[in-house]
């Protein structure tokens, strides 16, 4: 028997992990469509995905309704539900870990495929359909952490602090550079880059987003510390019980809760309204600690749910087809605002913003939660999730 063998074997199984928990798919289905509520002003802006890194963020405004209805979007998602979205791929790891032990299999084992498919996955993604993909950044933190799992918990929590504060200085270091610099940007795109997204060829498109593949996929390297302590924040939580219907977990909520909103909410607040040279900061330091506080608040209203409606049920369906739903959701967007489509990011502009861009935000919602909630009435897993697991037995 190898060391892995008996590190799975030893590692303690919450009660629920052997049973699928409503409260993880409702927080999937919130996490895939609230990563929509940042991603949509990529794709509706100017330039999209390129024009974003070019001209910068505009910061907060509160100028006029319009800037605060935009601003106040914004704050609630920028970053929040990425890192709702990354511990709950912890989660996922943990879960899976679990599933290994109960059947006495090595760790990692065939994951290690499963994580290299992700991996492929992504790439395909961004090359396709959106440069800003988050599955290849995943797919590589899986691999270490699946390994991770089978250390020690000491061992565990010692790299989950390390990497919180390594990433905090990477911030902090970029956020002052970005403060010092004397450059000035006026926020304009090139028209090279405008008209590439509002007339040009999808072909055009990918090969754009090839020849800037390094700058395009700074995210992922920038918030790989993050990533990992995001990951293991997720197997702790749900160790612990956080994600449970029991005693436990209502009370674990219930402190995440006050804490995530009461002091996550305040900070990224004061962070947001710093200006554009904060950016960095808010979407990558101080939006984590609301993500904690999100999972508490949709915990509290799970709770006290007695008979889902309609909104519990689509989320519940968008969560059980997370991996379906986070693509469709982006090629919707791609049809919608760029050329090859409908082409609305020119000819609406900035007529009707922000309202129309919400109106698509919500659109793309309904889509998702009503089409995911007819295609489990006749499918067990989502089209995506159903090719994994096909192509992973092979």
């Amino acid at each position: 028997m190898t060391d892995t063998d008996t590190e799975v074997r030893r590692t303690p199984i919450p009660p629920s992990a052997g049973r699928r928990l409503v409260l993880l798919d409702v927080l999937r289905g919130a996490a895939i469509l609230g990563t929509l509520m940042t991603n949509v002003w990529i794709f509706t802006a100017p330039g999209a995905e390129w024009g974003v890194l070019q001209s910068g963020t505009a910061g907060t405004s509160f100028g006029s309704f319009p800037e605060i209805a935009e601003s106040v979007f914004v704050l609630l998602a920028n970053g929040k539900f990425l890192s709702l979205l990354t511990i709950l791929f912890g989660v996922g790891l943990a879960i899976q870990y679990g599933s290994a032990a109960r059947r006495g299999q090595p760790w990692p084992g065939r994951y290690r495929w499963r994580a290299l498919f992700l991996f492929g996955e992504g790439t395909l993604h961004f090359v396709l359909v959106f440069a800003w993909d988050v599955l290849m950044g995943y797919a590589v933190t899986a691999l270490l952490v699946a390994w991770l799992l089978t250390r020690s918990e000491r061992a565990r929590r010692r790299v989950m602090w390390w990497t919180a504060g390594a990433h905090l200085a990477v911030i902090g270091l970029l956020t002052a550079a970005l403060a010092l610099d004397d450059a000035e940007n006026d926020g304009t795109v090139s028209r090279e880059v405008v008209d590439l997204y509002a007339h040009g060829g999808y072909l055009d498109q990918i090969a754009f987003r090839l020849e800037n593949a390094v700058a395009l996929r700074m995210e992922p390297v920038l918030t790989f510390f993050l990533l990992v302590f995001l990951f293991l924040l997720g197997v702790r939580l749900f160790r612990a019980g956080a994600f449970g219907a029991d005693e436990v977990g209502r009370r674990m909520r219930s402190r995440m809760l006050v804490w995530g909103l009461g002091l996550g909410l305040p900070l990224n607040v004061a962070v947001s309204l710093g200006g554009p040279d904060l950016f960095l900061l808010s979407r990558y330091g101080a939006a984590p600690l609301l993500a904690v506080g999100y999972i508490g608040l949709i915990g509290a209203l799970v709770d006290r749910v007695r008979r889902p409606g309609p909104l519990m049920t689509g989320l519940t369906s968008v969560g059980r087809t997370a991996l379906s739903g986070y693509v469709l959701q982006n090629v919707l967007c791609m049809l919608a605002s760029y050329g090859i489509g409908l082409g609305l990011a020119e000819r609406l502009g900035d007529a009707g913003r922000p309202w129309w861009v919400m109106g698509l935000w919500a659109v793309v919602c309904v889509v998702l939660m009503v089409g995911s909630t007819l295609w489990l009435r006749r499918f067990s897993a989502g089209p995506l999730e159903a090719f994994q697991k096909w192509a992973l037995r092979r």
